[in-house]
Protein backbone atom coordinates (compact mmCIF):
# COMPACT_ATOMS: atom_id res chain seq x y z
CA UNK A 1 0.00 0.00 0.00
CA UNK A 2 1.42 3.42 -0.96
CA UNK A 3 0.23 6.62 0.68
CA UNK A 4 -1.83 8.89 -1.51
CA UNK A 5 -2.25 12.58 -0.75
CA UNK A 6 -5.15 14.78 -1.82
CA UNK A 7 -3.20 16.10 -4.79
CA UNK A 8 -2.60 12.51 -5.90
CA UNK A 9 -6.32 11.72 -5.67
CA UNK A 10 -7.18 14.84 -7.65
CA UNK A 11 -4.52 14.04 -10.27
CA UNK A 12 -6.09 10.61 -10.82
CA UNK A 13 -9.57 12.11 -11.06
CA UNK A 14 -8.36 14.58 -13.69
CA UNK A 15 -7.63 11.75 -16.14
CA UNK A 16 -10.81 10.08 -17.49
CA UNK A 17 -10.84 6.37 -16.69
CA UNK A 18 -8.17 6.50 -14.01
CA UNK A 19 -10.44 6.92 -10.97
CA UNK A 20 -13.89 5.76 -9.89
CA UNK A 21 -16.05 6.03 -6.78
CA UNK A 22 -17.65 2.92 -5.29
CA UNK A 23 -20.89 4.01 -3.59
CA UNK A 24 -21.13 1.25 -1.00
CA UNK A 25 -24.27 2.04 0.99
CA UNK A 26 -27.16 4.47 1.48
CA UNK A 27 -26.98 4.05 5.27
CA UNK A 28 -25.32 6.43 7.73
CA UNK A 29 -25.64 6.64 11.55
CA UNK A 30 -24.66 10.32 11.80
CA UNK A 31 -27.38 12.21 9.93
CA UNK A 32 -25.63 15.56 9.37
CA UNK A 33 -27.82 18.46 8.24
CA UNK A 34 -25.47 19.15 5.31
CA UNK A 35 -25.62 15.61 3.89
CA UNK A 36 -25.81 15.83 0.12
CA UNK A 37 -27.28 12.33 -0.27
CA UNK A 38 -29.79 12.35 2.61
CA UNK A 39 -28.43 9.08 4.06
CA UNK A 40 -30.26 7.60 7.06
CA UNK A 41 -29.43 4.96 9.71
CA UNK A 42 -31.98 2.53 8.23
CA UNK A 43 -31.44 3.39 4.56
CA UNK A 44 -31.15 0.76 1.81
CA UNK A 45 -28.22 -1.64 2.02
CA UNK A 46 -26.68 -4.41 -0.05
CA UNK A 47 -29.18 -7.22 -0.60
CA UNK A 48 -27.95 -8.68 -3.91
CA UNK A 49 -24.56 -10.22 -3.21
CA UNK A 50 -24.20 -11.52 -6.76
CA UNK A 51 -24.71 -8.06 -8.25
CA UNK A 52 -22.27 -6.53 -5.77
CA UNK A 53 -19.73 -9.18 -6.74
CA UNK A 54 -20.22 -8.16 -10.37
CA UNK A 55 -19.55 -4.54 -9.40
CA UNK A 56 -16.26 -5.55 -7.78
CA UNK A 57 -15.35 -7.80 -10.73
CA UNK A 58 -15.79 -4.89 -13.13
CA UNK A 59 -13.74 -2.46 -11.03
CA UNK A 60 -10.94 -4.98 -10.44
CA UNK A 61 -10.73 -5.99 -14.11
CA UNK A 62 -10.46 -2.46 -15.52
CA UNK A 63 -6.73 -2.00 -16.33
CA UNK A 64 -6.79 1.80 -16.64
CA UNK A 65 -8.38 2.23 -13.21
CA UNK A 66 -5.81 3.02 -10.51
CA UNK A 67 -7.72 4.79 -7.70
CA UNK A 68 -11.09 3.79 -6.24
CA UNK A 69 -12.79 5.94 -3.64
CA UNK A 70 -15.30 4.19 -1.38
CA UNK A 71 -18.18 6.22 0.02
CA UNK A 72 -21.90 6.29 0.72
CA UNK A 73 -23.58 6.84 3.15
CA UNK A 74 -21.10 5.60 5.70
CA UNK A 75 -19.09 2.72 4.16
CA UNK A 76 -17.83 1.51 7.56
CA UNK A 77 -21.42 0.47 8.40
CA UNK A 78 -21.07 -2.31 5.80
CA UNK A 79 -18.31 -4.31 7.49
CA UNK A 80 -18.39 -7.37 5.23
CA UNK A 81 -18.81 -5.43 1.99
CA UNK A 82 -16.17 -2.82 2.83
CA UNK A 83 -13.64 -5.44 3.92
CA UNK A 84 -14.26 -7.51 0.78
CA UNK A 85 -14.06 -4.46 -1.47
CA UNK A 86 -10.80 -3.18 0.02
CA UNK A 87 -9.17 -6.62 -0.08
CA UNK A 88 -10.19 -7.37 -3.66
CA UNK A 89 -9.37 -3.94 -5.03
CA UNK A 90 -5.93 -3.79 -3.44
CA UNK A 91 -5.18 -7.33 -4.61
CA UNK A 92 -6.04 -6.12 -8.11
CA UNK A 93 -3.49 -3.30 -7.77
CA UNK A 94 -5.95 -0.49 -7.11
CA UNK A 95 -5.36 2.18 -4.47
CA UNK A 96 -8.42 2.66 -2.27
CA UNK A 97 -9.61 5.83 -0.55
CA UNK A 98 -12.49 5.40 1.95
CA UNK A 99 -14.63 8.46 2.80
CA UNK A 100 -15.96 8.31 6.35
CA UNK A 101 -17.39 10.27 9.25
CA UNK A 102 -15.01 8.44 11.59
CA UNK A 103 -17.94 7.42 13.81
CA UNK A 104 -16.07 4.17 14.52
CA UNK A 105 -13.59 6.26 16.55
CA UNK A 106 -16.10 6.50 19.41
CA UNK A 107 -14.10 3.86 21.27
CA UNK A 108 -10.39 3.16 21.49
CA UNK A 109 -8.90 1.16 19.98
CA UNK A 110 -11.16 0.73 16.94
CA UNK A 111 -12.22 -2.84 16.07
CA UNK A 112 -9.48 -4.98 14.45
CA UNK A 113 -11.34 -5.16 11.11
CA UNK A 114 -11.26 -1.35 10.91
CA UNK A 115 -7.51 -1.51 11.40
CA UNK A 116 -7.23 -3.93 8.47
CA UNK A 117 -9.21 -1.58 6.22
CA UNK A 118 -6.98 1.33 7.24
CA UNK A 119 -3.76 -0.61 6.62
CA UNK A 120 -4.88 -1.52 3.10
CA UNK A 121 -6.06 2.00 2.27
CA UNK A 122 -3.78 4.55 0.61
CA UNK A 123 -5.69 7.52 1.99
CA UNK A 124 -8.59 8.13 4.38
CA UNK A 125 -10.89 11.12 3.90
CA UNK A 126 -12.46 12.10 7.24
CA UNK A 127 -15.45 14.42 7.53
CA UNK A 128 -14.13 17.01 9.98
CA UNK A 129 -16.51 19.92 9.47
CA UNK A 130 -18.69 21.54 12.13
CA UNK A 131 -21.74 19.47 11.14
CA UNK A 132 -19.89 16.20 11.77
CA UNK A 133 -18.39 17.54 15.00
CA UNK A 134 -21.85 18.38 16.31
CA UNK A 135 -23.15 14.85 15.70
CA UNK A 136 -20.19 12.77 16.93
CA UNK A 137 -18.98 12.17 20.51
CA UNK A 138 -15.99 14.18 21.70
CA UNK A 139 -12.79 12.33 20.85
CA UNK A 140 -14.16 10.34 17.91
CA UNK A 141 -12.33 12.41 15.28
CA UNK A 142 -9.05 12.33 17.22
CA UNK A 143 -9.29 8.56 17.65
CA UNK A 144 -10.01 8.06 13.94
CA UNK A 145 -7.06 10.28 12.99
CA UNK A 146 -4.69 8.46 15.35
CA UNK A 147 -5.85 5.04 14.12
CA UNK A 148 -5.31 5.95 10.47
CA UNK A 149 -1.95 7.60 11.08
CA UNK A 150 -0.85 4.60 13.17
CA UNK A 151 -1.77 2.31 10.28
CA UNK A 152 0.40 4.34 7.90
CA UNK A 153 -2.59 5.75 6.03
CA UNK A 154 -2.52 9.35 4.85
CA UNK A 155 -5.39 11.37 6.35
CA UNK A 156 -7.36 14.13 4.63
CA UNK A 157 -9.55 16.06 7.06
CA UNK A 158 -12.34 17.33 4.85
CA UNK A 159 -14.04 20.57 5.89
CA UNK A 160 -16.38 23.06 4.32
CA UNK A 161 -14.86 26.14 2.73
CA UNK A 162 -14.09 28.91 5.21
CA UNK A 163 -11.33 30.09 7.52
CA UNK A 164 -13.10 29.03 10.72
CA UNK A 165 -13.54 25.44 9.48
CA UNK A 166 -9.88 25.21 8.43
CA UNK A 167 -8.70 26.59 11.77
CA UNK A 168 -10.86 24.13 13.74
CA UNK A 169 -9.53 21.19 11.72
CA UNK A 170 -5.95 22.32 12.25
CA UNK A 171 -6.51 22.49 15.99
CA UNK A 172 -8.11 19.02 15.96
CA UNK A 173 -5.17 17.54 14.05
CA UNK A 174 -2.65 19.17 16.36
CA UNK A 175 -4.55 17.81 19.35
CA UNK A 176 -4.58 14.29 17.89
CA UNK A 177 -1.07 14.09 16.44
CA UNK A 178 0.93 16.93 17.97
CA UNK A 179 2.81 19.76 16.31
CA UNK A 180 4.17 17.41 13.63
CA UNK A 181 0.67 16.55 12.33
CA UNK A 182 1.52 17.67 8.78
CA UNK A 183 3.70 14.58 8.38
CA UNK A 184 0.55 12.44 8.64
CA UNK A 185 -2.38 14.51 7.46
CA UNK A 186 -3.67 17.50 5.53
CA UNK A 187 -6.85 19.58 5.32
CA UNK A 188 -9.06 19.69 2.23
CA UNK A 189 -11.93 22.15 1.76
CA UNK A 190 -15.07 21.47 -0.27
CA UNK A 191 -18.13 23.61 -1.00
CA UNK A 192 -21.54 22.90 0.48
CA UNK A 193 -23.40 20.83 -2.13
CA UNK A 194 -27.09 21.76 -2.52
CA UNK A 195 -28.44 18.20 -2.71
CA UNK A 196 -30.10 15.79 -0.27
CA UNK A 197 -30.77 17.39 3.12
CA UNK A 198 -28.38 20.21 2.22
CA UNK A 199 -30.74 21.26 -0.55
CA UNK A 200 -32.88 22.94 2.12
CA UNK A 201 -29.97 24.19 4.22
CA UNK A 202 -29.49 27.94 4.23
CA UNK A 203 -27.66 30.30 6.60
CA UNK A 204 -30.03 32.71 8.41
CA UNK A 205 -31.37 35.30 5.97
CA UNK A 206 -29.70 33.70 2.95
CA UNK A 207 -31.51 32.89 -0.26
CA UNK A 208 -30.93 29.95 -2.54
CA UNK A 209 -28.18 29.93 -5.17
CA UNK A 210 -28.60 32.79 -7.62
CA UNK A 211 -29.29 31.91 -11.25
CA UNK A 212 -26.88 33.59 -13.67
CA UNK A 213 -24.97 32.66 -16.84
CA UNK A 214 -21.98 30.48 -16.02
CA UNK A 215 -18.72 32.42 -15.96
CA UNK A 216 -15.31 30.99 -16.79
CA UNK A 217 -14.50 27.85 -18.77
CA UNK A 218 -16.69 25.57 -16.63
CA UNK A 219 -14.40 22.55 -16.56
CA UNK A 220 -15.62 19.62 -14.45
CA UNK A 221 -13.04 17.06 -13.32
CA UNK A 222 -15.80 15.09 -11.58
CA UNK A 223 -17.20 14.12 -14.98
CA UNK A 224 -14.15 11.91 -15.47
CA UNK A 225 -14.83 9.91 -12.30
CA UNK A 226 -17.87 7.63 -12.58
CA UNK A 227 -19.84 6.59 -9.51
CA UNK A 228 -20.57 2.86 -9.31
CA UNK A 229 -23.31 1.97 -6.83
CA UNK A 230 -23.47 -1.29 -4.91
CA UNK A 231 -26.68 -2.15 -6.79
CA UNK A 232 -25.04 -1.89 -10.22
CA UNK A 233 -26.12 1.61 -11.20
CA UNK A 234 -23.36 3.69 -12.77
CA UNK A 235 -23.46 7.47 -13.11
CA UNK A 236 -21.12 9.57 -15.20
CA UNK A 237 -20.33 11.99 -12.37
CA UNK A 238 -20.43 12.50 -8.61
CA UNK A 239 -23.72 14.42 -8.55
CA UNK A 240 -25.75 12.47 -5.99
CA UNK A 241 -29.04 13.09 -7.78
CA UNK A 242 -27.68 11.25 -10.81
CA UNK A 243 -26.19 8.50 -8.61
CA UNK A 244 -29.64 8.01 -7.05
CA UNK A 245 -31.31 7.60 -10.45
CA UNK A 246 -32.28 11.18 -11.36
CA UNK A 247 -31.02 13.65 -13.92
CA UNK A 248 -30.58 13.11 -17.68
CA UNK A 249 -30.69 9.50 -18.88
CA UNK A 250 -27.49 10.11 -20.86
CA UNK A 251 -25.57 10.29 -17.56
CA UNK A 252 -26.97 7.04 -16.11
CA UNK A 253 -25.82 3.50 -16.95
CA UNK A 254 -25.67 -0.05 -15.57
CA UNK A 255 -22.70 -2.17 -14.59
CA UNK A 256 -24.05 -4.82 -16.97
CA UNK A 257 -23.64 -2.47 -19.97
CA UNK A 258 -20.73 -3.86 -22.04
CA UNK A 259 -17.55 -1.88 -21.48
CA UNK A 260 -19.32 0.76 -19.42
CA UNK A 261 -16.24 2.20 -17.67
CA UNK A 262 -13.96 2.59 -20.72
CA UNK A 263 -16.94 3.87 -22.68
CA UNK A 264 -17.51 6.62 -20.12
CA UNK A 265 -13.80 7.45 -20.15
CA UNK A 266 -13.96 7.94 -23.93
CA UNK A 267 -17.36 9.68 -24.01
CA UNK A 268 -17.01 12.76 -26.27
CA UNK A 269 -19.26 15.01 -24.18
CA UNK A 270 -17.57 14.13 -20.88
CA UNK A 271 -14.14 14.51 -22.51
CA UNK A 272 -15.01 17.99 -23.76
CA UNK A 273 -16.50 18.96 -20.39
CA UNK A 274 -13.46 17.88 -18.38
CA UNK A 275 -10.85 19.39 -20.69
CA UNK A 276 -12.25 22.35 -22.64
CA UNK A 277 -15.19 23.09 -20.34
CA UNK A 278 -18.88 23.90 -20.69
CA UNK A 279 -18.13 27.27 -22.30
CA UNK A 280 -16.55 25.51 -25.27
CA UNK A 281 -19.47 23.08 -25.49
CA UNK A 282 -22.08 25.86 -25.50
CA UNK A 283 -20.13 27.59 -28.27
CA UNK A 284 -21.35 24.86 -30.63
CA UNK A 285 -24.09 26.25 -32.91
CA UNK A 286 -26.91 23.95 -31.72
CA UNK A 287 -26.11 24.70 -28.06
CA UNK A 288 -25.22 28.38 -28.32
CA UNK A 289 -28.53 29.52 -26.83
CA UNK A 290 -27.57 27.82 -23.56
CA UNK A 291 -24.49 30.01 -23.12
CA UNK A 292 -26.51 32.98 -21.86
CA UNK A 293 -29.20 31.09 -19.95
CA UNK A 294 -29.28 31.71 -16.19
CA UNK A 295 -28.19 28.57 -14.32
CA UNK A 296 -27.60 27.79 -10.66
CA UNK A 297 -24.27 26.09 -11.28
CA UNK A 298 -22.27 23.85 -13.58
CA UNK A 299 -24.43 20.79 -12.84
CA UNK A 300 -27.52 22.71 -13.92
CA UNK A 301 -25.92 23.67 -17.22
CA UNK A 302 -24.51 20.17 -17.75
CA UNK A 303 -27.98 18.65 -17.37
CA UNK A 304 -29.41 21.06 -19.93
CA UNK A 305 -26.68 20.16 -22.40
CA UNK A 306 -27.09 16.42 -21.77
CA UNK A 307 -30.85 16.68 -22.26
CA UNK A 308 -30.17 17.87 -25.82
CA UNK A 309 -28.29 14.64 -26.52
CA UNK A 310 -24.60 13.76 -26.26
CA UNK A 311 -24.22 11.49 -29.30
CA UNK A 312 -23.65 14.17 -31.92
CA UNK A 313 -20.91 14.75 -34.49
CA UNK A 314 -20.16 18.22 -33.15
CA UNK A 315 -19.32 16.84 -29.70
CA UNK A 316 -17.18 14.10 -31.20
CA UNK A 317 -15.25 16.74 -33.17
CA UNK A 318 -14.84 18.85 -30.01
CA UNK A 319 -13.52 15.83 -28.11
CA UNK A 320 -10.97 15.24 -30.87
CA UNK A 321 -9.89 18.86 -30.54
CA UNK A 322 -9.53 18.42 -26.79
CA UNK A 323 -7.40 15.30 -27.31
CA UNK A 324 -5.11 17.10 -29.75
CA UNK A 325 -4.19 19.88 -27.34
CA UNK A 326 -0.58 19.82 -26.08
Amino acid sequence: MRRLTLSGVEAARAVPGRAALLYLTDRCPVGCAHCSVDSLPLGPRITDGERFGQVLDTLCAEPALSVVGISGGEPFLERAALTAAVRRLTEAGKRVVPYTSGYWGRSWPPPPWVGEVLRLSSCLVLGADAFHAARLPAGALANAVRAAAGAGTWVVCQVLEGEAEHRAAEEALRGALGDGWEAYAEIGAVPLLPYGRAGELRPPGAAGPAARPLSGPGRCTAAGTPVVRYDGRVSACCNEVVAMGGGPAALRHRITDPGVLPRLAADPYLTALTTLGAAAVTALPRLRDLADEPVTGLCDLCWRIAARGTDHADLRALALLAGSRP
